[in-house]
């Protein structure tokens, strides 16, 4: 069998293993995808629990629109080229919802707003959490969170957000309410949000009993502008499967269905080897890239040695998360010294040196092989080796599982396959260039 492996936004590796030494190929769902523009345009005009779009702007004095960073494939050009009628006349201003990552390059500009970069280009703000001049204090959770955001959210009249829903590994899932939070907020609101993700609760795939979605949804009670969402699904090729449009909850709620039909992967069984692909524009460090660790582990037997690739164009990203994992001489050291006080980051420091304690992590990266050999992750620099050396370690009967989108798809352990047909599971089509 022949695998050609994605790497970063063109390349890819070529890999060759005996059939038998495979497990399979796990990809999202396939599913039917529609025209994308009447996808879009249904969405605005029969929305959730809200006026039509054009009802929504008809009054407004401005509009705030709040769009995704680089490291989401929302499809931020393609939705502003078909409300671009709508828009037409407004006054209209956008934040990249940046969260605590870094402001957008020239080159992810043009790929998040496209066309429309020029005409908008001095209207465009990138929010930085850490300035907290630009922060206006809305209010306190049940929880205690501090709901500050940014000042342009307070301000203006109306609020457009602009995002995409897929799993996410402690917040059940991204859009809707993640616009805001941890989108436009405060260091300091992110911060103590994200420590809940520390608790049992918090986990892809569910909203119900989630610590961290339920304070997001306690500090958007604080926000008083009027707000109209656009939450898009997208398949593994990043073309709109679906779009819920309207009350900012309520087409979530309806949004994370769809999702489940196409980032769902169902599994026969574990594997010795898990080789987890995080994807551009995913890979954009291994702060993000992490979400393949935590996916893949689902599908990952105990002992087992779980293969991350991923370019990590970006470098490390956030610096607590390193240094954390960097500063004790043991995966139990780390969680000791998490336990003694937390700042943001931890989260997923907590979940990778859990993880450490029952599996092996390697990785094929673009990053230095000491900065990882620091953090207990074992560094490969070509793929094709470190599978050989993966299942050479765990014996002759041992296979190796393929997650061909890890940062996005959650594999979930079922005897059955599901009665509708999908490209979750299999050795050719769906792996994408096996043969």
């Amino acid at each position: 069998m022949i695998l050609k492996i994605p790497y970063g936004q063109d390349g890819e590796f070529e890999v060759k293993l005996d059939d038998r030494r495979v497990a399979g190929t796990v990809t999202p769902n396939d599913v039917e995808i529609g025209d994308e523009t009447q996808t879009i345009r249904r969405a605005v005009e029969n929305p959730v629990g809200a006026r039509r779009f054009a009802e929504f702007v008809a009054d407004a004095r401005d509009l705030l629109v709040i769009v995704n960073d680089a490291t989401r494939p929302t499809p931020t050009e393609r939705v502003l080229t078909i409300l671009q009628k709508d828009l037409e006349g407004l006054d209209v201003r956008f934040i990249v919802a940046t969260g605590i990552h870094r402001a957008p390059t020239e080159e992810e500009y043009r790929w998040i707003f496209g066309k429309h970069l020029e005409r908008y280009r001095n209207r465009i703000h990138a929010h930085d959490a850490r300035k907290s001049a630009e922060m206006v204090f809305l209010g306190t959770t049940k929880n205690g969170t501090e709901m500050r955001i940014n000042r342009l959210g307070v301000d203006a009249h109306k609020i457009l957000i602009i995002s995409s829903v897929e799993p996410h590994y402690f917040a059940g899932y991204t859009g809707g309410r993640k616009s805001f939070l941890p989108g436009i907020a405060a260091f300091e609101t992110i911060e103590q949000n994200h420590k809940l993700a520390l608790e049992p609760g918090a986990r892809a795939l569910r909203l119900e009993g989630n610590p961290v979605h339920a304070d997001m949804i306690d500090a958007l009670k604080t926000v008083k502008p009027e707000v109209f969402a656009i939450n898009t699904v997208l398949d593994q090729d990043h073309r709109i499967f679906a779009a819920l449009a309207g009350d900012i909850h309520r087409s979530l709620e309806v949004a994370t269905q769809k999702a489940d039909e196409v980032f769902v992967a169902r599994i026969p069984e574990k594997a010795e080897v898990v080789v987890s692909v995080v994807k551009f524009p995913g890979d954009i460090d291994l702060y993000q890239a992490q979400k393949g660790i935590e996916n893949a582990k689902h599908a990952l037997k105990d002992g087992g040695i779980l293969i991350l690739v991923s370019k990590c164009r970006g470098g490390i990203g956030e610096k607590s998360f390193f240094e954390l994992l960097g500063s004790a001489d043991s995966p139990a050291g780390v969680l000791s010294k998490i336990e003694a006080g937390y700042r943001l980051g931890y989260h997923k420091v907590a979940k990778m040196a859990e993880m450490r304690q029952w599996a092996q992590t390697w990785a094929v990266t673009d990053l230095e092989p000491g900065l990882l050999e620091k953090i207990f992750i074992r560094p490969c620099d070509n793929l094709q080796k470190a599978i050989d050396a993966a299942l050479s370690e765990k014996g002759a009967a041992a296979r190796v599982l393929f997650l061909l989108d890890g940062g996005l798809t959650v594999p979930r352990l079922e005897a059955k396959s599901p009665s509708r047909p999908s490209g979750t599971l299999g050795r050719s089509r769906e792996c994408g260039g096996c043969t």
